[in-house]
């Protein structure tokens, strides 16, 4: 994969908009090998990368260089993704509310995962520019993870979030909490106990 890689890199007189083709393309094509979870592989964390959790990666312009060097690049950001998708998904098993629990279990559940899983986004991509998309994303993933239909987890998340989120700017401990169990009241319709 890295030769098909190396192959595929624009010539150092590459503008930007080859250079995004590009990344684009190994999006494409990574997709078409190894399925649909590689999409985040350039998901980086800054300004550039659009607040992702990838450190390997920059961006189109400042990672794509030698076809050899970007290429090695290019694996380990995917190899990096592959790592925090997993972590994702064991965090997503232990945050899960118990099958058949009752309401207000259930909502503390919900609002323990959700202020786990916007603490960890925030932590890793150091709300830099764009964390909160990726904050939505890890929120609808979870919601959807168990059982919850895709748009109606987007919807829960946008209504929970509802722009209080901002690049640059980490988010207070009482805002985390806030949206936790707006999260959880929202789709239960009993507030979280403290108590559990």
């Amino acid at each position: 994969m890295a030769a098909v890689i190396a192959s595929m890199v624009p010539g150092d007189d590459a503008g930007w908009a080859e250079r995004h083709r590009f990344t684009n393309e190994v999006t494409a094509l990574l997709a078409a090998r190894y399925g649909r979870w590689t999409c985040g592989w350039h998901w980086a964390v800054g300004e550039g990368g659009g607040g992702g959790v990838v450190t390997q990666w920059c961006c189109a312009s400042h990672s794509v260089g030698e076809p050899v060097a970007t290429a090695a690049l290019v694996v380990a950001s995917l190899l990096e993704w592959r790592d925090w998708l997993e972590e994702l998904a064991d965090r997503f098993e232990q945050l899960a509310p118990p099958h058949g629990a009752h309401a207000e279990d259930r909502s503390w559940h919900l609002e323990r995962a959700a202020t786990r899983l916007v603490t960890v986004v925030m932590d890793r991509t150091g709300a830099q520019c764009g964390w909160y998309g990726l904050c939505h994303t890890v929120l609808t993933w979870f919601l959807s993870s168990t059982g919850m239909g895709a748009q109606d987890a987007k919807a829960a998340v946008d209504t929970a979030i509802g722009g209080r989120f901002e690049s640059w700017i980490a988010p207070s401990r009482t805002l985390i909490d806030t949206v936790g169990e707006d999260l959880a009241v929202e789709l239960t319709g009993v507030q979280p106990y403290r108590e559990h």
